[in-house]
């Protein structure tokens, strides 16, 4: 009986030991007590984080002063209602650290004040009358914003949960709290327990209001996902995008770091969405390491949320806006909301990487928290260093076998940057577009050959409400939209979505050792049934050209005669072409009738000789100093007798006018196995002021193929001075040792290794 009595006693120190370790000390999701008393107390100097404070006192302060606006639910995206919701739970938010920092009891008051007329609201809500999405809200027209409602909210809750009475405390729960979290994981597993950016959101919204009420139903529930919800396991639902698997994590917060990075950090949907999913992802994160150390977040797959930082940051242009791959909107970049809080807390939590305060200060705003203190202090102090982009690989796939992307970035004399990007990833899910072996290019201001993007005007109320438009379907997502090759008029995969999900390209090898000559490739074998596709870039350095040159091989082997398009979507105006076309200046006819072509104009077309072929185009740039600079891009093309070269533009079947009216040149070729080998070169400025055009010439002559089998391919570049390299590359044996041989009419190549370039000063 006495031994009882003792493993009684001693289970009940246990039970007191774990509720003391996870005990309510609040506020203890993004804000701690700690955390608050150093921002208090602190000496340091700290102007940024001061500016931010005064300026959000003098928001919020406006907001309070206009009265509490909980209006009925009723609109999209853009409309009133949704906006106004929105905006109160940025508000909200930024009212509770107020709260925390000054002790101003009026933040509280307005905080527990709003919370009260939607714990009235609430209940007596239904769907949101719009029933536009897969999973309808009630707050707003879909559950993520719900998502997003809640996660922002709980952190308004914790700021204030000691200022508010037990029965206050009681009422919110019961009424608004809890029933929301329920409503967006009970009631919608669609939207809750799937591997999907939306979901991310649901967990963490249900996580974080789970700490905040010490709730550990719901904290679990975020944790792991439901464990039945009735839904099929399919990789892929009907509505594309939702990825549900079987394994140690199948749903829940573990399982969207489980299966939505590859193991050095790259989101399978793409920068922009990482921007996005970043919130939920960091603002749990923090708030587990704060209450529950035991899990130990931040070492999950080996530092995965902190390798994700990182992936986001170097996914992007030398202006730091993020490549517009998949679905995504120009533009967006690490001056947004989420990338402020990502980087503060990066800095914070994962060793105070003095590069990333150089991100913070051309941010020039912090977080308002201790995280965004100790950056803007660390800031004053002296500490930053410039952030250096890097030449880097990375792959996609929860075990990184799913392809992934390649960027190489290479100066010129000036320090300006010349970046390419490689794209032969995983689809991306709902988000993802038909575009393998897929280039962009950049230079220090920004696109010069472009990916569209996506077919969306965000919280745009004329535009859809903000949503996807059809076109971002019937073209945003097409082959044609994209600098590819497209086979018969015919999107990879068949614009399948499953079919694009079930494969994916594979690096063939990337090589950034010789910083003057970069180079990645990739092989796509199943986007067509009977084409092999292979891709290789390089990026040259060398003193006769101002800035890097680009060098493009695409080889495509095929047993039976295709039609093949290769566009590039260049960004400015045609200023000359070195052959000869008809434009169409009376009547536009469409360039097809589906995959994206009947989105096309045919502006004008015309026939190769066969001595290859030369576009440049010029183009208005902001310099980032608020100088307007033109510059000037040739593209000089291989090319075989009959090559078909069409000036195209998009626009076409756009009753409602979503689309850019953006220019494009196609080369199409009718052939079996072939390779359309091209160079992009940089090559002069213009000055609106002073009118003078420098070096507004291609200094290239010619690009062409020497020799094509299915072991090696050569191709070789000649300057106007007639000095040339030759490119030679093994496609089938990727390995640095390996030794080949090559003989084509009377020269002969020997080199070791899958590539080499050979520079022929004549």
């Amino acid at each position: 009986m006495k031994s009882n009595h003792k493993i009684l006693f001693l289970f009940i120190l246990q039970l007191i030991a774990v509720n003391t370790l996870f005990s309510q000390n609040h506020p203890n999701l993004i804000m701690t007590k700690e955390g608050v008393e150093n921002i208090r107390n602190s000496e340091d100097k700290a102007p940024i984080f001061e500016k931010v404070l005064e300026a959000t006192k003098e928001e919020v302060d406006a907001d309070i002063a206009s009265g509490i606006h909980v209006p009925i639910p009723k609109d999209m995206a853009g409309g009133y209602t949704h906006e106004r919701h929105k905006k109160n739970f940025f508000v909200l938010q930024k009212a509770g650290n107020l709260y925390q920092i000054t002790g101003d009891e009026k933040y509280a008051v307005f905080i527990r004040d709003v919370f009260l007329e939607y714990a009235k609201m609430y209940p007596t809500l239904g769907l949101h009358p719009t029933m536009k999405s897969y999973a309808t809200g009630k707050i707003f027209w879909q559950c993520l914003n719900d998502a997003n409602w809640l996660v922002y909210c709980s952190q308004a809750y914790d700021a204030i949960y000691d200022f508010l009475t037990e029965k206050e405390r009681e009422n919110l729960e019961k009424n608004l709290f809890r029933p929301m979290a329920d409503f967006i994981s009970l009631e919608n597993p669609k939207f809750y327990n799937r591997i999907h950016n939306h979901s991310t959101w649901g967990n963490a919204a249900v996580g974080m209001m789970g700490l905040a009420m010490n709730d550990e139903e719901l904290i679990q529930r975020a944790l792991y996902g439901l464990k039945d919800d009735g839904l099929d396991n399919t990789m892929l639902d009907n509505d594309g995008g939702f990825i549900k698997v079987e394994g140690q994590s199948k749903a829940g917060f573990f399982a969207q770091l489980d299966f939505s990075f590859s193991p050095d950090g790259h989101f399978t949907e793409g920068p922009y969405y990482l921007r996005y999913a970043m919130t939920p992802f960091l603002l749990f994160a923090r708030s587990l390491a704060n209450n529950r150390p035991d899990l130990k977040i931040y070492e999950y797959r080996d530092g995965i949320l902190e390798k994700s930082i990182y992936s986001l940051l170097y996914e992007s242009d030398a202006q730091g806006r993020f490549f517009p791959i998949n679905d995504a909107q120009k533009g967006m970049s690490w001056n947004s909301r989420e990338v402020v809080a990502a980087v503060d807390i990066a800095y914070l939590d994962f060793g105070n990487d003095p590069m990333l305060l150089s991100i913070a200060e051309k941010q020039g705003k912090v977080t308002l928290d201790e995280a965004g203190f100790k950056t803007a202090s660390d800031l004053a102090k002296g500490l930053a260093k410039p952030f250096q982009h890097k030449s880097i690989a990375y792959s996609d796939g929860a075990e990184g076998k799913h392809g992934g992307l390649g960027i190489l970035r290479a100066d010129n004399a000036d320090g300006e940057e010349i970046c390419v990007l490689a794209k032969y990833a995983a689809h991306g899910m709902g988000h993802g577009h038909f575009d393998k072996l897929s280039y962009s290019l950049y230079d220090e201001d920004g696109e010069v050959i472009q990916d569209y993007g996506s077919a969306r005007w965000v919280n745009i109320d004329q535009k859809g409400g903000g949503r996807y438009l059809p076109e971002n379907h019937s073209y945003a997502k097409q082959s044609i939209a994209h600098n590819t090759l497209v086979i018969n008029e015919t999107s990879h995969y068949e614009g399948e979505v499953k079919a694009a999900e079930a494969h994916h390209p594979d690096q063939y090898f990337f090589d950034v050792s010789n910083p003057n000559v970069q180079v990645v490739s990739a092989k796509e074998i199943y986007a067509y049934p009977d084409a092999k596709m292979h891709r290789t870039l390089v990026l040259l350095k060398d003193e006769n050209f101002r800035n890097p040159l680009l060098i493009d091989v695409f080889r495509v082997e095929s047993e039976k005669e295709n039609q093949y398009d290769l566009p590039t979507w260049f960004q400015g105006h045609l200023l000359s072409a070195n052959f000869d076309y008809a434009a169409q200046t009376e009547r536009l006819t469409t360039l097809g009738n589906g995959h994206g072509y009947q989105h096309l104009w045919e502006e004008a077309s015309g026939k190769s000789s066969g001595d290859g072929n030369q576009v440049t185009w010029f183009t208005h740039l902001n310099d980032g100093g608020g100088q307007v600079r033109g510059k000037f891009f040739t593209l000089t093309t291989s090319s075989i007798p009959n090559d078909e070269l069409i000036f195209a533009r998009a626009g076409a079947n756009d009753p409602n006018f979503n689309l850019r009216h953006d220019p494009t040149f196609i080369q199409r070729r009718k052939a079996k196995s072939t390779v359309f080998a091209s160079a992009v070169e940089s090559h002069g400025v213009y000055n609106p002021v002073s009118e003078i055009p420098l070096s507004p010439f291609s200094g290239l002559k010619s690009v062409e193929v020497l020799h094509d089998s299915k072991e090696y391919t050569v191709v070789q570049i000649t300057h106007q001075t007639g000095k040339t390299w030759t490119l030679a590359i093994a496609n089938q044996d990727a390995s640095a040792k390996s030794k080949h041989k090559v003989n084509f009419g009377k020269e002969k190549l020997e080199w070791t290794g899958v590539f080499e370039l050979i520079i022929d000063n004549k």
